[in-house]
């Protein structure tokens, strides 16, 4: 199988794999994807280019020929059957993930701690390749001042932010972490911005626009149609809707057993056909961009800010977790370098644009 995919165990170059325990082949096999991810976790193998061979792995679709085990089938019965991005699960992501620590983040990521991916257009600095990434989105969304901006999901507030002080809106911001919250309203304070803690289902007010980046993915299959009723329930006619999502190349109802495990609770990433169902006869489809490719350049500047900022961070976290989240951060990189992932900005209009939208690049 490893051969298949141009990797040789033991070979020597930086993608090759370096195997510290025999018993690594069986547990891979027997779990797949958690197996193979669980066993770098616990030192049993390395690799320079862990990048790469991720990618080389994916592209020759070795995790299709690992055998189906029970603890995968059960996670995949679970997303089918069960919804798992309810209120009370919600919970379960902030506490794992987005509360980990607001200077953790910090040290990972662009000044703005956008946590979504850059647009690399002429220039290879993250902090640049963010803003641009915003100033993308602005465009699209045709700010002006006065305007009251709903931002789904905002993070640290960056974009909130921004939003106030460059473009003279009115923003909202949700979340439901809680470090989130208390760093965006430090990050905003002085500016029309409230940022709240609060589930997107229970908006229901005016905005003329709304924005949304890097949250759809936790909506789940079974929530996509409330989550685009409440979009159009919140935005006024006429208006725009900005929805930037990883997208996935075929419709599923689960994701990865091990990013399920480890890094992202209870998430999920769309297919295109799928954001497009969630949102028929709701809205009209002004504009379709995917600059997934730039995601691997986003991760692999993130994977180098958390090498760079880890002897901060090893006493609380530990050498577990450091292979854990460079496991995280490398694969994903290697996902999106092999294209079996894309970022997708999907822009919606209310009643559709009067003699339609000029597309923004």
């Amino acid at each position: 199988m490893l051969a298949s995919a141009d990797i040789v165990a033991g070979g020597d170059r930086p993608w090759d794999i370096q195997v510290h325990n025999s018993r690594f082949y069986q547990r891979a096999l027997a779990e797949g994807t958690v197996g193979f991810g669980e066993s770098y976790m616990d030192g049993w193998w390395d690799c320079e280019a862990l990048d790469e061979l991720c990618c080389r792995a994916i592209r020759a679709r070795l995790d299709e020929r690992a055998p189906v085990n029970l603890r995968t089938a059960l996670s995949v019965a679970a997303a089918v059957f069960l919804n798992l991005q309810t209120r009370r699960r919600t919970g379960k992501l902030a506490e794992r993930h987005y509360d980990l620590g607001n200077d953790f983040f910090g040290a990972m990521l662009d000044p703005e701690m956008q946590y979504s991916c850059a647009c690399f257009s002429g220039t290879d600095d993250l902090a640049a390749a963010q803003r641009l990434k915003l100033d993308l989105i602005f465009r699209k969304l045709g700010l002006e001042p006065g305007m009251r901006l709903l931002d789904i999901g905002c993070g640290w507030g960056g974009l909130a932010r921004l939003a106030a002080r460059d473009h003279g809106c009115e923003v909202v911001g949700i979340t439901i972490s809680r470090e989130q919250q208390a760093h965006a309203a430090h990050a905003c304070r002085g500016l029309p911005v409230e940022i709240r803690l609060q589930d997107y289902r229970d908006l229901s007010e005016p905005f003329d626009r709304i924005v949304s980046v890097g949250m759809l993915e936790h909506v789940g299959c079974k929530n996509f149609r409330t989550f685009f009723e409440t979009a159009h329930r919140c935005l006024a006619e006429g208006g725009l809707f900005l929805c930037h999502t990883i997208g996935g190349v075929k419709s599923q109802s689960h994701t990865d057993p091990w990013i399920e495990r480890y890094i992202f609770p209870n998430s999920m990433i769309p297919s295109a056909s799928q954001v497009a169902c969630a949102a028929d006869g709701l809205f009209v489809v002004e504009d379709v961009q995917n600059f997934g490719a730039d995601y691997d350049r986003t991760l692999l500047a993130w994977e180098k800010n958390f090498c760079a900022s880890w002897p901060r961070f090893c006493d609380r976290y530990g050498e577990r977790f450091r292979r854990m989240w460079r496991f995280y951060l490398l694969s994903c990189a290697g996902a999106f370098r092999a294209r079996s992932l894309q970022v997708f900005q999907f822009l919606f209009s209310k009643g559709g644009i009067a003699g339609g939208f000029h597309p923004v690049r």
